[in-house]
């Protein structure tokens, strides 16, 4: 059996059959009832029943930036600041300041100059030209001068 037709019948199968019974290691099938009635519905939401607690709504950057401010202020260790980093550059769009400036200093207190180096070529990678790199840098020359942050391209220019 090819590997594409062993997913389809996997797909065909009841999504019961796949789930694991809390109580032992064992696999046991689930009350279909307790999956809900449209585990799988393929019908679209109107836009009266979004609700701003719903994992699929649509933040607004306001409430994007005030999340991973507060997402990095919590860090605690290398691996949750670069998680948050990853996730908040995974966005089609660029951080603001502030929530770089989280960055920078999550990155601080977990003692991660590499990190806080490549949080400035992620922005050069994610603006639209030179212009907003530099006015990012301008921007947040106070905080790279607090943390004694230097950039890529200072540490190893371009040999010509």
């Amino acid at each position: 059996m090819s590997s594409a037709s062993f997913l389809r019948v996997a797909m065909r199968a009841r999504p019961s059959a796949f789930l694991r019974s809390p109580a032992t290691t064992r696999w046991a099938p689930v009350a279909s009832s307790s999956l809900g009635s449209n585990t799988f519905s393929t019908s679209a939401r109107r836009a009266a029943d979004k609700d701003p607690h719903d994992p699929h709504h649509e933040e607004s950057f306001e409430e994007f930036t005030a999340r991973y401010e507060k997402e990095f202020d919590g860090v605690q260790d290398v691996f949750e600041l670069q998680r948050n980093l990853n996730n908040a550059f995974a966005y089609d769009l660029v951080p603001s300041p502030s929530v770089i400036t989280a960055a920078l200093r999550a990155a601080r207190r977990v003692n991660d100059f590499p990190t806080a180096v490549r949080v400035f070529e992620g922005i050069k990678a994610k603006v639209e030209n030179k212009s907003q790199y530099d006015e990012y840098l301008k921007e947040l020359e106070p905080i790279r001068e607090e943390l004694g942050i230097i950039l890529k391209e200072v540490m190893y220019p371009e040999q010509q």
